[in-house]
């Protein structure tokens, strides 16, 4: 069985008090205050841990909630094409087109049917003129 450091400090104060030492020593006295803070520090350290866990928690939902949106938004991982020559998911070449920000380097997709004569770029807020649909 292993104990958490606020039993450790537990047993290290019922050991202090059972060897009996004179209280009027500064060792003694110095001894205490050690104990003392050693006591203080392991109710940080478990308080802590409990944040630590209530956080990780939080994370692991925030991510799972991420996976959902990007599945909505992008589809599975998966292509369902049965085109052999896919590359997961170039069979979409025909429909969408790309555009790189001549400032950041984002590639943009963009429907084929996308009807402006400018787009921004979602990396660096750039205006990118639409001159030739590639």
């Amino acid at each position: 069985m292993m104990m958490t450091i606020t039993e450790k400090i537990a047993n290290l104060k019922g050991y202090l008090e059972g060897v009996q030492l004179d209280e009027n020593k500064a060792e003694t006295k110095v001894i205490a205050k050690i104990v003392d803070i050693l006591e203080d520090m392991a109710l940080e350290i478990e308080e802590m841990e409990e944040q630590v866990d209530t956080l990780n928690d939080y994370a692991e939902e925030l991510d799972e909630d991420l996976g959902d949106v990007e599945d909505y938004l992008f589809g599975e991982d998966e292509c369902d094409c049965d085109d052999e020559d896919c590359d997961c998911c170039d069979c979409c070449d025909d429909e969408f087109f790309e555009v790189e920000c001549p400032k950041c380097g984002e590639v943009i997709c963009l429907d084929e049917d996308f009807d402006a004569d400018e787009v921004i770029c979602p990396a660096c807020n750039e205006t990118i003129p639409l001159e030739d649909k590639e």
